[in-house]
């Protein structure tokens, strides 16, 4: 069996919410157009658990958990012209962009908000920590999760 891997994975309340993933189940996750984040979403498996972060809102923070259920898939959103992940450098024959679908586990009673994880954690142990940071997906190491479980 293979061993499951945490990560943290941003979204924007407004664009896709902790609240939409709950009402909807499951969901792509696409739309990212970074090679970093992309590579780390490459290195997931199937039932690799996943810290939801709101971002870009007050105050940022993690708000759930979810569960990635499906791997490799083709992001169709690099292909839609009406798409604001719309890339017209890729192509059917050789996409540039793919994405893993994950399912809802659950909401955090309340948001595990940024600045307690800067108290909680160095910029060496948590990423999302770091000043500057702009990864949409980060890899979470074992001793974290296990301290972030307990507080969500």
């Amino acid at each position: 069996m293979t061993e499951i891997n945490y990560w943290l994975m941003k979204s924007e309340p407004d664009a896709y919410s902790i609240d939409t993933l709950k009402n909807d189940g499951e969901t792509l996750w696409d739309g990212i157009r970074n090679y970093q984040a992309r590579n780390f979403m490459r290195n997931m498996n199937k039932g690799d658990k996943v810290f939801f972060y709101h971002s870009n809102c007050k105050p940022p923070g993690i708000v759930g958990l979810m569960e990635v259920i499906d791997l490799n898939i083709v992001d169709p959103t690099q292909f839609d012209k009406d798409s604001k992940y719309f890339d017209p450098r890729s192509n059917p024959e050789s996409p540039r962009w793919d994405c893993v679908k994950v399912k809802y586990i659950s909401k955090s009673d309340k948001i595990l908000s940024l600045p307690e994880l800067k108290n909680l954690f160095s910029e060496d142990e948590l990423l999302v920590v770091k000043k500057g940071n702009r990864l949409s997906i980060l890899p979470v190491k074992y001793h974290v999760a296990k301290i972030l479980l307990e507080k969500i």
